[in-house]
């Protein structure tokens, strides 16, 4: 190679470098400007300005926690809708605190987040893995008489998939009105030919647009992760379950899939609803003929439909966990696949402990995850140092349920992991109940699924390899993104 043509790629690669350290600067800006925590921001700016060949395109398809766009699109939807709604006097409404007989009861911050109240009325049936669940759902679909809303994270062109579509293609002959959102990040393996052939049967299929609106253009980010099939406008189901075989406990390498799921029939599903409209107009730009009648009452339930997403002004989700470990005053049972959280959620936790509140954490000895995996056993040491925390690890295949019982009076059931992912990055739905006998049955699965787990504890980081160790530190420095 001639000096002349290596004098030429050596100043082209010097101001490509310099180009790429003057965007890391910019962008190191941005990122102490947008990041929601002071150790994210320290370490995207330093990590930019010393690494930029490599940070920037990593903070750009990863780094942003604010989801754009969403809010404003809102605000141009609100004013349909307020003129859809109104003259409308009975729809449910959330208290100002001053017009509350307990302004700071555990309830009152949830209404506060959800910025809808919880509603009374409701059937619920609690419903256990995948067989059980997709029996209710096809159940309530071959019912269905006017129109059905179903939203999924993950749906595969397998068995289960197809029985799904195959479903919908029918009720759609039969004049049922279908709109089905799907996120096109879970779904990314789907091929096209599954979508097509529910469009071209009439049935509306579009993906939620992650990376739609300028803010949002590089990243893989956010998800939505909502999970939700509404019959009719008066039933709904909500909970962890994705359309997939594996969700029927049929994968060969995770065998059982532990998971749960709800039916809701009376005005909680209004609140659920609301949470699929919006997502639909940000998809589409659509106020569809939006069904705006109240559900009749069908049971004696207190329901609490709280959607939760990067689009919040709060961190919804993660002060929800928060809230409810502090309303505990006997017990906090929690089941989750991941083990994430944030520094607030962890000392809540520990707190809890140590006012003698009953903990216990179920997560899975499997990993369909690994590096999340890997990092909950840091966060788990965290926990290391208050007595009384239990741990256990399902052993009877994987562990996929979002479940937490608060007491005898509060439970919840929903889509939520608690990990930073769900508390800052994923639109999520829980649904919050208020009801003794519903609780008891939670309590009774809870106890049935501890009876098939391992009671490990907090120290498990202790009794791994230096290797290992230093692995699960290294996987913990990545939690923000996990």
């Amino acid at each position: 190679m001639e000096s002349a043509d290596i004098q030429f790629m050596l100043a082209f690669f010097s101001l490509f470098y310099t180009c790429a350290e003057i965007l890391a600067i910019i962008t190191a800006i941005m990122a102490v400007r947008d990041t929601r925590t002071p150790q994210g921001s320290i370490a995207w700016a330093i990590s930019l300005v010393t690494f930029p060949l490599v940070t920037l395109p990593l903070y750009w398809i990863f780094g942003r926690s604010k989801f754009h766009g969403y809010v404003d699109a809102m605000r141009t939807g609100e004013r349909q809708f307020r003129e859809m709604v109104k003259d409308r006097h009975d729809l449910p409404k959330v208290k100002a605190l001053s017009e509350r007989n307990q302004p700071h009861a555990p309830r009152c911050s949830f209404e506060t987040l959800a910025g809808i109240p919880f509603v009374g009325g409701n059937d619920l049936e609690l419903l256990v893995d995948g067989q059980t669940t997709f029996e209710a759902i096809f159940n309530g679909i071959e019912a269905a008489k006017n129109y059905l809303l179903i939203q999924f994270f993950i749906v595969r062109e397998d068995e289960l998939g197809i029985r799904l579509r195959d479903l919908l293609l029918k009720k759609a002959a039969q004049g049922v009105r279908i709109k089905f959102l799907y996120d096109e990040v879970g779904c990314h393996t789907t091929p096209a030919r599954f979508w097509r052939s529910m469009t071209d049967a009439g049935i509306d299929v579009r993906p939620f647009h992650t990376t739609k609106g300028r803010g949002n253009r590089f990243q893989l980010n956010f998800r939505n992760h909502r999970k939700i099939v509404i019959i009719d406008g008066h039933t709904a189901f909500v909970g962890g379950h994705n359309v997939g075989d594996e969700y029927l406990g049929l994968s060969k390498k995770l065998g059982h899939w532990r998971d749960t799921h709800l039916r809701i029939t009376g005005p909680a599903v209004l609140g659920i609803r609301l949470s699929f409209t919006k997502d639909w107009y940000w998809a589409t730009r659509e106020l569809y003929d939006l069904d705006m009648t109240m559900p009749k009452s069908a049971g004696n339930s207190d329901v609490l439909t709280l959607a939760s997403g990067p689009v919040d002004e709060l961190e919804s989700c993660s002060l929800m966990f928060i809230r409810a470990i502090n309303a505990s005053k006997k017990r906090f049972w929690i089941a989750s696949p991941y083990y994430v959280p944030d520094s607030a959620v962890t000392k809540a936790l520990q707190l809890a402990a140590m006012r003698g509140v009953d903990v216990r954490i179920l997560l899975p000895e499997k990993a369909d995850h690994l590096l999340v995996y890997l990092a909950g056993f840091s966060s788990l040491h965290d926990l290391n140092s208050v007595p009384g925390i239990r741990v256990y690890r399902y052993t009877k295949g994987f562990l996929h349920q979002k479940v937490f019982l608060v007491d005898d009076q509060l439970a919840a059931v929903g889509t939520a992991n608690l990990d930073n992912r769900s508390f800052r990055l994923n639109f999520e739905m829980t649904m919050l109940i208020e009801d003794k006998s519903f609780c008891a049955q939670i309590e009774r699965m809870l106890l049935a699924d501890f009876d098939t787990a391992v009671e490990t504890g907090t120290d498990e980081y202790l009794h791994k390899s230096m290797a290992y160790q230093t692995v699960i530190k290294f996987a913990r420095l990545l939690s923000p993104i996990l």
